[in-house]
């Protein structure tokens, strides 16, 4: 296919992309561009002056969309939460073989919500628990215990491509092996397992079209003990023949309240934080990749970084009703999540977190101070299940973008031969037979977003008047009905 040059020469590629207002080619390029979108702009970095392509803007909901984040309903997430909080604790080492209380009870009360859903949903859902014996591990496992994951599936008509959103069930109180006291886990995590639920609900009815990737929602269980379910979903699907793609993972996890501080002073009702790792694990990029990763400046482009990228273009709008704050870095200090053995075996993945924590309501004993009154414990009176609803929109608005998307090109090269002021990138189709078109992305090295684009058509190369030692590139498939997917970081290389 011949390459599209985004430069004064070989313009007419782009008669599609930018109008002609100037019967000079090269003066189109010329004309300033259009600023930013605010969220997506960044004041410190308004060099280099760009001339090609249009202001980056994000990505409005499908009308199939809409409707789904119409959907999402507070009452249900609210009946969800005080459900799980009514079998009184869901340690991972509680009783397995009671039908109210423990972890057990738990387990198949989730397995029977999305069976409901399964059967509503025409053959488009499935359900499974998958687990494992752990051994006892000498620290948080404390006798052999089995650790079962509860597993929905929504089939997508593309072949082997898979995202995942988890909440885990499992709860704990202050000691991290008491698995006999009562451990309402409200905020940490049934509001993830909410979320969960209620996106499984709504995607699998028959009245909208199958995405083209699948969908797991899922119920982990040992999350409070060592990660000990996500750990074995992460390598089930990593270890399958053929190795399963997942091309996301989100992890919700404390997302129940926009309220934090020592009494709750703090609150941000329309802001959720959103945690992207940035170098890879070596055992995932080895140390020959992680040294041109550095060389090249790509250190903050990295997989994980690029699909947060999206979330924000995607999921930051009027029918979510919230902003993404994306955070750089993997995780809170102190803290571990799920989504964590998700990027240690090579899959993109990150953690949706509420922005202001009470750790009063946080892995504590229920109780009330005798001197001060207050009130410990993870509690349902602590989460705002309004807001655990924006935060599934969030969700929602995320997994169906990429799941309909086209899915991310291959092999993304930028050219570095020679010396030139000019940049090549070349690529290939995110699947044999793709008849989409692609964009190119850009923004200045010190920008957290992209802020320039260029349609490029079905093109797999271009060459665009813009020094690549001055801005980081990525390019990303357009689909039908404009729809994108992640773009991707190019590294050196050559057609």
């Amino acid at each position: 296919m011949r390459p599209v040059v985004l430069s004064a020469i070989g313009l007419a590629a782009l008669t599609s992309a930018i109008p002609f207002t100037s019967s000079n080619p090269a003066a189109v390029l010329l004309q300033p561009r259009a600023e930013p979108p605010a969220t997506l702009a960044c004041s410190a970095s308004s060099w280099p002056p760009n001339t090609i392509g249009v202001a980056n803007e994000p990505q409005p909901p499908s009308a199939d969309l809409e409707s789904i984040l119409a959907q999402v309903d507070p009452a249900r997430i609210e009946a969800t939460i005080r459900t799980l909080v009514s079998f009184g604790t869901r340690h991972t080492l509680s009783t397995q073989n009671s039908s109210t209380r423990g972890i057990g009870a738990a387990r198949n009360w989730i397995h029977g919500e999305f069976q409901k859903y399964a059967t509503a949903s025409d053959g488009r859902l499935s359900v499974n628990a998958i687990g494992y014996l752990q051994e006892a591990d000498g620290n948080r496992i404390l006798f052999p215990t089995y650790i079962h994951d509860v597993v929905a599936t929504l089939q997508g008509t593309e072949e082997n491509r898979l995202y995942v959103v988890s909440g885990h069930y499992d709860s704990r109180v202050s000691d991290p092996n008491n698995y006999e006291d009562d451990a309402p886990g409200a905020d940490d995590d049934a509001s993830g397992v909410a979320v969960s639920l209620e996106l499984a609900r709504i995607m699998s009815q028959p009245q909208y079209p199958r995405p083209k990737a699948s969908i797991a929602f899922v119920a982990v269980a040992g999350e409070e003990q060592g990660l000990y379910g996500s750990q074995f979903l992460a390598q089930t699907y990593a270890n399958a023949t053929p190795r399963v793609n997942v091309e996301a993972m989100f992890t919700n996890d404390i997302i129940g309240s926009p309220k934090g501080g020592l009494n709750s002073e703090l609150s941000s009702p329309h802001i959720i934080r959103l945690f992207a790792q940035g170098l890879p694990p070596l055992n995932v990029e080895n140390a020959t990749t992680r040294e041109t990763r550095l060389t090249i400046g790509g250190e903050n482009d990295t997989p994980s970084r690029q699909l947060a990228r999206f979330v924000k273009e995607v999921a930051e709008n009027e029918a979510t009703g919230m902003n993404v704050s994306v955070v750089y870095r993997l995780d809170r200090y102190l803290r571990g999540g799920d989504h964590r053995p998700f990027l240690q075996v090579g899959y993109p993945a990150a953690r949706f977190t509420e922005p202001h924590e009470d750790y009063a309501h946080q892995h504590q004993d229920v109780r009330v101070d005798p001197d001060t009154g207050k009130q410990y414990g993870d509690l349902p009176e602590f989460v705002d299940f309004e807001y655990v609803a924006r935060v599934a929109k969030v969700n929602g608005a995320a997994l169906w973008s990429l799941a309909t998307s086209p899915g991310m090109p291959k092999n993304v090269r930028v050219d570095t031969s020679a010396l030139s002021s000019n940049t090549t990138l070349y690529w290939d189709p995110p699947v044999e037979g793709y008849g989409g078109g692609y964009e190119v992305v850009w923004r200045p090295t010190s920008a957290p977003f992209w802020t320039g684009v260029i349609d490029v058509g079905p093109a797999i190369q271009a060459v665009l008047s813009l020094s690549k030692d001055d801005v980081v590139f990525g390019v990303r498939a357009k689909g039908s009905g404009g729809l994108r997917g992640v773009a991707v970081f190019p590294f050196p290389g050559s057609r």
